[in-house]
């Protein structure tokens, strides 16, 4: 592996017979060495940059970079030596200025585009381009800037009502409010997880009564005759119980709420622009269906697709991002779950002894991630497949408590 640290320039196109695509990673986590890996797989020139040395996908990468992602100098000043045709968001952590004046330049192509990237990144501009300028269907929402402005907010809507920071990373800050002595330790936990990106505002919203929950998988890429999208057959999943998220695919929706469903993702993907994997997430009640979040690259939701469909979440970004065809195809039920740091089991268990046990269970594969600096990251990922979502669930569940032994 090569290094650009020492500042020296490279050459390579897209220009002319033979010549790789040079993509830069801004970001280089573990879902970043999957992505590494599939655009590798392309021909792709994978630089992979990171705030600190040895990240996951420095190991895999053509070229790796430590930088100071979040100072925008030191960003434009490699990416101007580095020179990629394409740059790929896949950090928080990462100065939007610098994003902008590259896209702005035309100098690379940026995915996501800077505007979808800044509104993914926060929760107040996401709902408000959903519910007030494209009109979809939401829970009721408002925000608050303080901790008598979330007070009031409360004893304007009543009870429960869920609350998180605008900015945070996935579902930190999250809480429930179910009475008024709930609302103090509510704001204190959001502004605890949003401060950190030095936004303490938090949105507040009407606790739906829903059925269940879905994360639309949308790609966003290009066609003969233009941007072109395309959908994944629907990912069900629950909330976190403890540090596991559990998913699984398909969930069944009646046509309507399907085609609802497309139509939400749909406007909100087209109006956030750019090429790639985005996840859109919704709540479903009968036929109705709500517009909740969305997430502009491959995440833990999408992990199901390891297995269930003929192209991952990271092959379907690799693709969207070089503007080749993409396909959705499902090829078999399955379901994932997600361990997070912060696990209570006893751990420590032999690495060896803990996958045997694991992978005796049939149809099953596992994914266990290196460390990582940020505050809750997945450390390991059972994803198993069988002839339904039910006999999937509960395999993933065994592979889930075997690998949970590791930690």
């Amino acid at each position: 592996m090569e290094s650009v640290a020492d500042g020296k320039p490279h050459n390579e196109s897209v220009d002319g017979a033979g010549h790789r695509t040079k993509v830069m990673l801004l970001g280089s986590g573990e879902f970043s060495r999957e992505l590494a890996i599939a655009l590798q797989r392309l021909g792709a020139h994978v630089i992979a940059t990171e705030r600190y040395a040895d990240a996951p996908a420095h190991g895999v990468a053509d070229e790796a970079l430590v930088i100071d992602m979040t100072d925008a100098d030191e960003l434009t000043a490699a990416i101007t030596r580095v020179q990629p045709n394409v740059v790929v968001t896949a950090s928080e952590a990462v100065a939007a200025d610098a994003l902008t004046a590259v896209a702005d330049r035309g100098s690379a192509e940026v995915f996501p585009t800077p505007r979808c990237a800044r509104l993914t990144a926060d929760r107040e501009g996401l709902r408000r381009l959903a519910a007030d300028q494209l009109g979809l269907p939401t829970a009721p929402f408002w925000f608050a800037g303080s901790l008598d402005e979330l007070r009031a907010i409360a004893d304007h809507a009543g009870y429960p009502l869920r609350s998180q920071p605008v900015a945070a990373i996935g579902g930190e800050g999250q809480s429930v409010i179910l009475m008024p002595a709930d609302i103090e330790s509510a704001w204190q936990r959001a502004v605890a997880a949003g401060g950190r990106l030095a936004h303490n505002r938090v949105l507040a919203e009407t606790l739906v009564e829903v059925d269940f929950h879905v994360t639309l998988l949308t790609v966003r890429s290009t066609g003969p005759n233009g941007p072109t999208v395309d959908f994944c057959a629907p990912i069900g999943h629950g909330e976190a119980i403890g540090d596991v998220q559990e998913s699984w695919q398909p969930q069944d929706l009646s046509p309507f709420a399907l085609d609802a469903a497309k139509s939400i993702a749909a406007r909100m993907v087209k109006s956030l622009g750019g090429r790639g994997v985005f996840g859109v997430e919704l709540m479903i009640r009968g036929d109705e269906v709500y517009f909740s979040d969305v997430t502009a690259r491959p995440f833990e939701s999408g992990l199901v697709t390891l297995r269930t469909q003929r192209l991952s979440e990271f092959e379907l970004q690799a693709r969207a991002i070089l503007g080749l065809p993409v396909d959705t195809i499902m090829i078999s039920p399955g379901a994932a779950e997600v361990i997070y740091a912060g696990n209570d089991g006893a751990g420590g268990a032999e690495l060896g002894g803990v996958l045997a046990d694991a992978l005796r269970v049939p149809e099953s594969d596992v994914r266990v991630f290196s460390a990582n600096p940020e505050a809750r990251h997945p450390l390991g990922a059972a994803v198993v497949t069988a002839s339904d979502v039910n006999a999937a669930r509960s395999r993933a569940r065994e592979v889930s408590a075997a690998l949970r032994r590791l930690w």
